[in-house]
């Protein structure tokens, strides 16, 4: 699928026993880097994971053990995808979220720093920018950050950009859309196409949270993963946003999994939860102009390999 790292590219992926991560993974060792697994296993799920891949149980915001693990394996390239991703959880816990999104980071820069790496973070561009911004939107907009969640992502942006200034180095922010697709839990709390699959595939009445006009950028993993192999062979610090460039509402949503699933999706309705803004939309022009990277699988095919997925019994791998 892509052209090969013919120099064996030493690549580590924090979070890479995770939904995104163990994805990211999977098209790197096809690319042919090496790659090797940092997770806490939180979240996590070593079987996601190919048994070609060496496996670091270790939390980010244990300084020395990260430290110690990205010394032994050197790599050139550390991919940052391990964080708290809940919403809801930032909102309840606002210091325990930044312990991980926000020191988390720093600790990997620092690791990084020790050994010459290069840094590729996962960002999020559905909680970043915030209410009233443009839609699409592009990555030059101030974000206002509606929930703890969005503040640490923008807040671990910052000190990637002020170790780029300082330290001359040349780490990578990618701003990711809502991201679906196989591995990702549908009994989880994040991940709404994941967890209307499961309630489909169960005969059970999805909930919407609103009034179902709200939308979001949702964009396949596959297409995720694709844009981490992009970003690594750009070779120059940025920040740019990964997602499709369209917005579907969750009704819409609903409407691509009746159809996958044969059977009625009427949900019923509860309120709008605190935190979650009412429209994210990105522009990626520029992730196509500078990486050459764009999205290529539409909602309704992607709903369709997640429902598939599911029906199969949500496999690993």
């Amino acid at each position: 699928m892509f052209p090969q790292f013919s120099d064996g590219t030493r690549l580590l992926v924090t979070g890479g026993a995770g939904f995104i991560g163990s994805h990211v993974v999977d098209v790197f060792l096809d690319a042919g880097a090496e790659v090797t697994v940092l997770d806490n296993m939180t979240t996590g799920d070593p079987a996601r994971l190919d048994g070609r891949v060496a496996v670091h149980r270790v939390d980010v915001t244990d300084s020395a053990a990260l430290d110690e693990a990205v010394r032994s394996v050197r790599p050139e390239v550390i991919c940052h995808l391990a964080a708290q991703i809940d919403v809801r959880v930032s909102v309840a816990d606002p210091a325990a979220d930044a312990r991980v999104n926000v020191l988390g980071t720093i600790n990997v820069l620092e690791a990084a720093r020790a050994v010459g790496a290069r840094v590729v973070f996962a960002s999020t561009g559905g909680a970043l920018y915030g209410e009233g911004v443009p839609v699409p939107t592009p990555e030059d907009t101030l974000p206002a950050p509606g929930a703890p969640y969005g503040t640490a992502k923008y807040c671990a942006e910052q000190y990637i950009g002020l170790f780029n200034r300082l330290h001359a180095t040349e780490h990578i922010v990618l701003r990711l859309g809502n991201v679906y697709g196989p591995r990702q839990s549908p009994a989880g709390e994040a991940g709404v196409i994941a967890i209307y699959c499961g309630l489909a595939r169960d005969g059970e009445v999805p909930t919407v949270f609103g009034d179902g006009s709200q939308t979001r950028d949702y964009v396949y993993v596959g297409d995720v993963a694709a844009a981490f192999v992009a970003a690594v062979r750009h070779r120059a610090p940025g920040v740019w946003n990964i997602g499709t460039g369209r917005g579907s509402t969750v009704l819409e949503v609903l409407d691509h999994l009746a159809a996958v699933a044969g059977r009625d999706l009427s949900p019923r309705f509860a309120p709008r939860r605190p935190g979650e803004i009412q429209h994210s939309t990105l522009d990626v022009s520029r992730a196509a102009a500078d990486l050459g990277w764009t999205a290529s699988v539409p909602l309704e095919k992607g709903a369709a390999a997640t429902y598939a997925w599911v029906l199969a019994g949500s496999p690993v791998r």
